[in-house]
């Protein structure tokens, strides 16, 4: 009986280790595919969401912006919120137009939405798009429709708010049917670029 209990744990063991050798493969092997197909996406997007920009450089993301960035998110009440990447938007002749920034916020329904929204050296909001979402169908993830992105096109404001009674000022857009949660997540998400577009340009 004692030998059968050490052959079965063995046999386990044996089990386990190949197991753990075999998915480190497929992570090794699937790891640069996976990171290039998000690369992919990212460029797309900031061409979308900046699409008079012709170039795009990436923006050193030091420890003193790091903390800049944090500490405004945080005094603004953008804790859910984080800035993964900035990046300059440049025109042929590698002029600023703007800045183009990588969003994730955590209040979404299903979790983490990442998206990207372009931002105008006045200030302007091109708009957003959306890179990673896992709301509910049919009502959080409509947000990915181009109606409800379309909202955050030409934005001037410091702040956006959402309204359930249909939208009448320039710093409102409508919130989603049956899906407050989404939209309160995409607009604190949009909010807290916007507070990183004024860290970027030194301002508070």
């Amino acid at each position: 009986m004692s030998n059968k209990i050490v052959k079965d744990a063995i046999a386990l063991t044996l089990i386990t280790m190949v197991a753990g050798l075999a998915l480190g493969a497929v992570h090794g092997i699937t790891k640069e595919p996976i990171a290039q197909q998000e690369a992919k996406a990212k460029a797309e997007a900031y061409e979308k969401v900046f699409k008079t920009a012709s170039d795009f450089s990436v923006v050193e993301m030091t420890d003193e912006l790091s903390a800049s960035l944090r500490e405004s998110l945080d005094t603004e009440g953008y804790k859910a919120q984080e800035i993964e990447e900035v990046m300059e938007a440049k025109d042929d002749g590698g002029n600023v137009l703007g800045y183009a920034f990588t969003v994730v916020t955590s209040e979404g329904y299903g979790g983490d939405i990442k998206f990207s929204m372009g931002v105008q050296n006045d200030g302007v909001l091109n708009g957003i798009a959306i890179l990673s979402i896992s709301e509910t169908a049919g009502l959080g993830m409509n947000a990915t429709t181009p109606e409800f992105q379309a909202q955050f096109v030409g934005k001037q404001v410091d702040k956006l708010v959402y309204t359930k009674n249909g939208a009448s000022a320039d710093n409102e857009i409508d919130a989603l049917s049956g899906a407050t949660v989404t939209t309160n997540a995409m607009t604190n998400g949009v909010n807290a670029g916007l507070c990183a577009f004024r860290v970027m340009e030194g301002g508070e």
